[in-house]
């Protein structure tokens, strides 16, 4: 009964005068004798479908039990003919043996509803194929020499094919009803397959390939279809082809200025994918209209000078000028490369009337390192303008084609695309497919068929084009706009061109590529092609391309006479990152002075009081937390602080005075060593949180604290791109152990060491290593201090000059802060001091393990009232401090190797003749604080002590400031562990042991030297 409703169902809107119509018969009267006409009446409605239905079941008996129309009629329906086939009238009454014998005649040719159902699946499966691997025969290449794979394994579809899904030639005119999962129609239902091949050609083969059938999103799959298959979609207005045109002259003439005028000079041209200038304008135009507002941009090299001149509209005078070699530089720092420098500009958007602001960020030559930073910097603007759905700040990343493949920071940034605390809500991706790598062909360059394989991981959709047909360019570029704003989500455009040119214009590229390159000499340029097309289409003259041309070579030319004006690099005028009202105009701290980072008693009570608390109702906590955040409320009454409730001390009263404070990396919300607990989890409901921080004051700053995905190259770059936004806000990264961070190496070695340097950018990022060695091997120990300190920009020959500033102008001159603090106060001091100096300075901290839960690693309240700073040097304030003449050594150290200095000199008894002096911050070196202390202890001898390794940690960095210090006049002996390849052991009693030979080392006074 079932199968009969749903069949009665499916047939339902045809009515028997239609069904009679269909095959040119006259309506006869029914078996039973109706009053009313059936044309009147719905065939499978009302008083009929009572009939239908007996007869169903008489037919299910036995199908000689109802006529002969009848069976055809159940057995077509059951096969899924549609209702048209399915009916055939019965012969009328009293008709000819004539009209019989053509009956019969019309039932045996009817239809073989197994072959009709076959062959529309067979059309639907060709029009999947087209939508699945049509990108395969598009025609992407301008060279014709296709660099992409498919393992061999042909896309058969086309007119010649059609006999693989089981169709003939002879079907090619046969119509055919379309499924609902095509366009192709326009406003047809049906077409002959001829046509549904040719339309599928259009949309899928031609220069435009789209990969997009792997996503898994039915809404999105359809708006592709949509955008892609509807007739006639790609059509452009006269005005538009003629906007096109007069960018396509821009970015063209632009490389061959150049080209005439430093033809020696590298500038990594854009000669072969001239296409990408208007390809970026397009994209901006698309997303102003949509109502973006700011737009941040990464890119490498490859046409950079031309995206500065012709994007984001640098004076051209400003770029020629940085071709002069007796350019000098004005600004302090080494500066960098012409097409390495960035740029942030405010201009108004003529497609939208809107005024948009453009930031290209500067970026070293590592291959897409850029883009985490780039995403950092996006998620920061749309914080702070509470763009929440990304709507009005967005990103744009170009790479190149063997980076894109290559570089795994690309699969990095990808995946921090949809977490919640990282996600920028989509960012349109825009690869400059040179197919090349420098000398390296795609098939020695990476594993999958495309470069940009790596997207389809976040199911984004990847449109690929022929850079040599602008018109196609724009209107992909107009897709990825559009589909970027309705879903939020990351799409690439793959523009597959060449590289006219070697690798720079120096290089030889016929080395290696003699073919591609014989090849690319007789390429004509995109532009000659464009324009003879427009010319041959009335869109423009040859007259009227002849002016424009004439008129942006003039333009040229008079920036270029404007440009030996110059005398003076500014590289300040390339900042990417400005912070307007910071600095002085002139682009100098407003002071010299740090104000006391102390805060009142009150606060300090009210915040510890929080951290001890859970300001949720109804809110089941672990029994396990209720005894941390007892003991918490004890250490607030007991005025004191261990290394968590310091840093909650900082972290509120930052908040509390408007500062936004954002801590991310792996497990930061525990914390590795479950010390923090800044997010409370409800035990008895799912998902349930509570974050105490942001219930310190009702008009605070907010706090973000959030676990990252377990990377730590993508998730420091993003931080330091966040850092680069503002600066009132201070921005943490720390590692799940110190020894990680080496896999983020290139972010602190190209941005956060040198960033200021080379770019004149602050950044006052906050990078918490933890840091110690506490028998747990190898790779849990160190946080390789030694290389930080390395990288410190301070003379360890010249002793300073001392002045009434000189700690603040010291912090000022370096490229970073290193500090190993040795108690919660100091912590919390230098935590605070990161926003209260004048300037923005990275700030590296080796965090400590063991001292996080040690008894003596407490702080009093009295260190962080009102009137207190941050210690760089914590002079010995027991016995030996009190007769300095009688001390016999003078240790000095850092970090948590203190405390257990101290436990081994008293055990001794040395408590009188040794004195130990903790180095807090390590560089900018203290050079004033340690030469109070070595003329304190005339007598005695001077040792650096450290556990870590001798050719590790900070020996080599402190011992040659110290000599500086005291004029060479005394030695400086070394205690510590002994040179080692490893940073420690992985064998417990080792280690022990280890530690004990250098403790001893350390309080040997009888020996001759240490």
């Amino acid at each position: 009964m079932h199968r009969l409703r749903t069949t009665v169902a499916r047939l339902r809107p045809l009515t028997a005068a239609q069904a009679a119509q269909s095959v040119g018969f006259r309506t006869p009267q029914p078996v039973r004798r109706l009053n009313a006409p059936v044309a009147a009446e719905p065939f499978l409605n009302g008083t009929s479908s009572n009939y239908v239905e007996e007869m169903y079941h008489a037919w299910l008996e036995n199908p000689r039990n109802v006529h002969k129309s009848w069976d055809i009629f159940f057995r077509n329906a059951n096969a899924g003919a549609p209702p048209g086939a399915a009916y055939q009238s019965p012969p009328l009454l009293g008709a000819t043996s004539q009209d019989v014998a053509s009956l019969q005649a019309l039932v045996g040719a009817q239809p073989n509803v197994e072959k009709l159902v076959e062959d529309h699946l067979a059309v639907q499966t060709l029009i999947r194929a087209y939508q699945v691997r049509g990108h395969h025969i598009a025609k992407l290449d301008p060279l014709e020499i296709s660099c992409v794979d498919f393992d061999d394994a042909p896309c058969a579809v086309g007119f010649q094919n059609v006999g693989l899904y089981g169709l003939a030639e002879t079907d090619l005119d046969k119509v055919f009803r379309l499924p609902k999962t095509t366009f192709i129609g326009g406003n047809d239902s049906a077409l002959p397959l001829r046509e549904i091949i040719r339309r599928l050609e259009m949309a899928y083969c031609q220069h435009i390939g789209v990969e997009f059938m792997f996503i898994n999103d039915l809404e999105q799959c359809r708006w592709i279809r949509q955008k892609f298959e509807t007739p006639g979609i790609m059509q452009f207005t006269v005005e538009e082809k003629r906007r096109l045109l007069a960018r396509m002259i821009r970015s063209t003439r632009f490389e061959e200025f150049l080209q005439r005028k430093w033809s020696s000079e590298k500038r990594f041209g854009l000669e072969g994918c001239e296409s990408l200038i208007p390809a970026l304008k397009t994209i901006i135009d698309k997303s102003s209209q949509s109502g973006v507002e700011s737009v941040i941009m990464g890119m490498p090299h490859r046409g950079r000078l031309n995206v500065l001149a012709n994007v984001i509209r640098k004076e051209l005078d400003q770029i020629f000028c940085q071709f002069d070699s007796k350019l000098e530089a004005a600004d302090e720092g080494s500066g960098d490369v012409k097409y390495h420098l960035g740029m942030y500009h405010k201009r108004m958007n003529r497609a939208s009337d809107r005024f948009i602001t453009l930031s290209l960020m500067a970026n070293p030559s590592h291959l897409e390192a850029v883009d985490p930073v780039v995403q950092g910097k996006t998620k920061a603007e749309q914080f702070y303008c509470g763009d929440t759905e990304g709507k009005r700040v967005m990103s744009i990343l170009l790479h190149g084609d063997a980076a894109f493949a290559g570089q795994g920071i690309v699969y990095e940034t990808f995946h921090l695309s949809d977490l919640p605390s990282y996600t920028t809500h989509g960012t349109i991706h825009v690869v400059v497919n040179n197919q090349i790598g420098f000398t390296t062909d795609p098939r020695m360059a990476r594993s999958s068929p495309y470069p940009t394989d790596v997207a389809r991981v976040v199911n984004a959709p990847i449109f690929h084009v022929n850079a040599d047909d602008p018109e196609a360019v724009m209107y992909v570029c107009n897709v990825a706009s559009e589909w970027r704003n309705t879903f939020h989500k990351d799409v690439v455009v793959d523009l597959v061109c060449y590289r006219r040119n070697g690798h720079n214009e120096m290089d030889e590229p016929m080395f290696t590529q003699p073919l591609m390159y014989k090849q690319i000499k007789k390429q004509k340029g995109v532009l000659q092609k464009f324009a003879e097309k427009l010319i041959a289409d009335g869109v423009v003259t040859t007259q009227e391309y002849e002016e424009e041309v004439a008129r942006y070579d003039k333009i040229c030319e008079e920036a270029y006479s404007r440009s030996k004006d110059e005398k003076i690099l500014h590289i300040k005028h390339w900042l990417d990152s400005p912070w307007p009202g910071f600095f002085t105009l002139e682009g100098q701290p407003k002071s010299m002075n740090c104000p006391s980072t102390g805060i009142s008693e009150d606060e300090l009570r009210h915040i510890g009081n929080i951290a001890a608390s859970v300001p949720m109702e109804d809110f089941t906590i672990h029994g396990g937390l209720s005894r941390i955040l007892k003991g918490r409320t004890n250490m607030v009454s007991q005025r004191v602080c261990d290394w968590a409730l310091g840093e909650y001390m900082a972290f509120g009263s930052l908040l509390k005075e408007g500062i936004h404070v954002r801590l991310s990396g792996q497990d930061v919300e525990r914390g590795t060593f479950s010390h923090r607990h800044h997010v409370l989890h409800d035990q008895t409901t799912d998902k349930r949180i509570c974050i105490p921080m942001n219930y310190i004051s009702p008009d605070q700053a907010p706090y973000t604290v959030c676990n990252s995905s377990l990377s730590e190259y993508g998730v420091l770059g993003f931080e330091l791109g966040f850092a680069m936004a503002s600066p009132n806000a201070l921005v943490l990264w720390e590692a799940q152990f110190g020894d990680f961070h080496n896999t983020a190496q290139c972010i602190i070695d190209q941005f956060i060491s040198s960033g200021q340097t080379k770019w004149v950018r602050h950044n006052g990022i906050v990078l918490l290593l933890p840091h110690g060695m506490e028998g747990m091997g190898p790779e849990h120990s160190s946080a390789r201090p030694e290389r930080f300190l390395q990288m410190c920009n301070d003379d360890p020959d010249v002793f300073p000059k001392i002045s009434e500033d000189f700690a603040v102008r010291q912090l000022y001159d370096c490229n970073w802060i290193v500090v190993n603090c040795s108690t919660p106060g100091n912590y919390f001091h230098v935590l605070r001091r990161q926003i209260l100096q004048p300037f923005r300075k990275p700030l590296i901290v080796f965090t400590p393990k063991s001292l996080l839960r040690h008894p003596e690693a407490k702080s009093s309240f009295d260190d962080m009232l009102p009137g207190t700073h941050f210690r760089r040097l914590i002079p010995d304030d027991g016995p030996a401090a009190s007769s300095p003449e009688r001390v016999k050594r003078v240790i000095f150290c850092s970090g948590k190797i203190y405390y257990e200095l101290t436990r081994e000199r008293t055990n001794r008894g040395l408590d009188e003749a040794v004195a130990v002096v903790r180095i807090e911050q390590l560089s900018p070196f203290p050079f004033d604080l340690v030469k109070a202390e070595t003329d304190r202890y005339v007598n005695a001898d001077l040792v650096w002590c450290q556990e870590e390794h001798k050719n590790q940690g900070y020996y080599d960095y402190i011992k040659p400031r110290i000599r500086t210090t005291i004029s060479h006049n005394r030695p400086v002996w070394y205690a510590g562990r002994e040179p080692a390849a490893a940073p420690a052991t992985g064998n417990k009693h080792t280690h022990l042991s280890e530690l004990q030979r250098f403790l001893d080392t350390a309080f040997n006074l009888e020996a001759g030297k240490v």
